[in-house]
């Protein structure tokens, strides 16, 4: 009985420690807030549900991503998120000043988002983002450069 406090306690860490920047993972894939936040509620449910255990913090922030980057392929998949409508032009959270670098990062295809979110916002190595995505780190590093050219290309045209 001592153990469900003591778990509960943990959950509440994990959420206050990991939840917003799970949900901005999320949303760079799914590209709808509250999708994204639904998303990582189903995370959070998961880990609930599985209870893994993690030999470090890293460890544990990892497996969170993971299960994220999931549970937003899975989403994306359904037939019914194909059809909605588009996102809308103000985002809570995000300063207006970075609108336009948002619009062009979420403006690329999937393969490319996740990698440099990954690696610029939730400062990933190259090596650590591949073991995420379970690619070989030459593949994020591609990915990663060839969407660094595309969001160049974007950002220029519309300069």
């Amino acid at each position: 009985m001592d153990e469900l406090p003591a778990f509960e306690e943990k959950i509440r860490r994990l959420v206050n420690q990991y939840a917003e920047g799970l949900v901005r993972l999320a949303y760079v894939s799914v590209r709808n807030f509250s999708d994204a936040e639904d998303i990582v509620q189903e995370v959070f449910l998961t880990y609930l549900r599985k209870r893994p255990h993690h030999d470090s913090p890293e460890h544990e922030r990892a497996w969170l991503i993971r299960v994220t980057v999931n549970k937003c392929r899975d989403h994306l998949r359904s037939a019914w998120i194909r059809r909605r409508a588009e996102m809308p032009k103000e985002l809570p959270g995000i300063p207006p000043r970075d609108y336009e670098l948002l619009w062009a990062v979420l403006a690329l295809p999937e393969r490319y988002r996740i990698p440099l979110y990954l690696y610029y916002y939730e400062d990933y190595s190259i090596g650590e983002t591949a073991a995420l995505m379970r690619l070989k780190p030459s593949t994020v590093g591609t990915r990663l450069e060839r969407g660094r050219k595309l969001l160049r290309q974007r950002i220029g045209d519309e300069a």
